[in-house]
């Protein structure tokens, strides 16, 4: 319960546990939102950021699925087109009604959940951001000759 709070009261994520007997947090999207993706792709996606000088916010690594998510402010489009897009990339923008499962002393150490850059204040990059900065890391590769665009 104390991480629980924690989240809620420092990082401003409506966290919750659920369930209670098993102890895992989950926040549900909705005054925040997500972006998840390879973590190959997570990994250039953040030194971009940090090269153009864009506060991260929180970043969590799923070990076990090699995937990283990215926590956002919920400011991008009802977009089609951006969602195919994405999906083409193997990334997932997680809107209204999903859950992000975040960290928790219920996980056995960093096997499930793990924090790439912890929240330790309210601050959510925008999700334009982190698609600028997606796009931007498939077109250096692109641009680099590798023929396959996807990151699996």
């Amino acid at each position: 319960m104390s991480r629980c709070h924690y989240y809620r009261q420092v990082c401003g994520l409506p966290a919750i546990v659920d369930p209670p007997q098993i102890g895992r947090i989950i926040v549900r999207t909705g005054m925040v939102w997500a972006i998840t993706m390879p973590a190959v792709l997570g990994h250039h996606v953040k030194v971009w950021m940090q090269d153009q000088d864009h506060e991260l916010g929180p970043i969590l690594s799923h070990p076990r699925s090699k995937r990283w998510t990215f926590i956002i402010r919920p400011d991008l489009p009802d977009d089609v087109p951006l969602f195919a897009e994405m999906f083409r990339l193997n990334v997932s923008i997680i809107r209204y009604g999903g859950m992000i499962a975040l960290p928790s002393p219920a996980d056995q150490g960093t096997k499930f959940r793990a924090w790439i850059t912890r929240p330790d204040t309210a601050f959510r990059p925008s999700g334009r951001v982190v698609v600028a900065a997606i796009r931007h890391c498939v077109a250096a590769k692109v641009a680099r000759g590798r023929r396959v665009i996807t990151y699996v």
